[in-house]
């Protein structure tokens, strides 16, 4: 799929992106300092967000991914989760951080949110990149957002439609064609 500027407008670029991971790093840093965290990204958006997070942070860390679906094919949660890949790592007594691109509904977050607290994690906190708290329809306690966003779609830095765009340096919002 190729980026043309009648359907897609630059929204934030690289270096705007490269800002807010960098601050959300740095918090991190400073609330974990001298503790291990374990990263758990919902994989497959948050991949590229957390892979720059990891390089930023100086705090000690462990990485797991896991996989849950509740779009399918869709734009819009059916609000049905599925777990298809689970993480892997004893959480028991170890901080975990969720890292999440973009956070809709919160659906799929509190699913995860909730279950990972069941398995008697010290700690268990969400970091985003973007937050688009307008579209919550659950509540999620979100410790660290990079950037608070309106209601739109974006695409690129992990973020697809119908996975295409993931690769794309900058995040761009789709405007749907009349």
């Amino acid at each position: 799929m190729m980026i043309d500027d009648k359907n897609f407008t630059l929204y934030l670029s690289r270096d705007e992106i490269e800002t807010s991971v960098r601050a959300i790093a740095d918090r991190i840093n400073k609330d974990y300092e001298g503790k291990q965290v374990v990263l758990v990204g919902v994989l497959k958006g948050a991949i590229v967000f957390m892979s720059d997070l990891v390089r930023h942070l100086k705090v000690e860390n462990e990485v797991e991914f896991v996989r849950l679906s509740s779009y399918g094919k869709a734009r819009t949660s059916s609000g049905t989760v599925t777990i298809i890949k689970d993480i892997q790592a004893d959480i028991r007594d170890k901080h975990v951080l969720i890292v999440e691109e973009i956070i809709d509904t919160g659906r799929t977050l509190q699913f995860l949110y909730e279950r990972l607290k069941q398995s008697g994690p010290a700690s268990v906190e969400i970091v985003t990149l973007l937050d688009k708290a307008a579209k919550r329809v659950v509540d999620v306690p979100v410790k660290y957002v990079g950037r608070p966003i309106d209601d739109q779609f974006l695409v690129g830095y992990g973020l697809d439609l119908e996975e295409h765009c993931r690769n794309l340096p900058d995040i761009y919002y789709l405007k749907y064609p009349n």
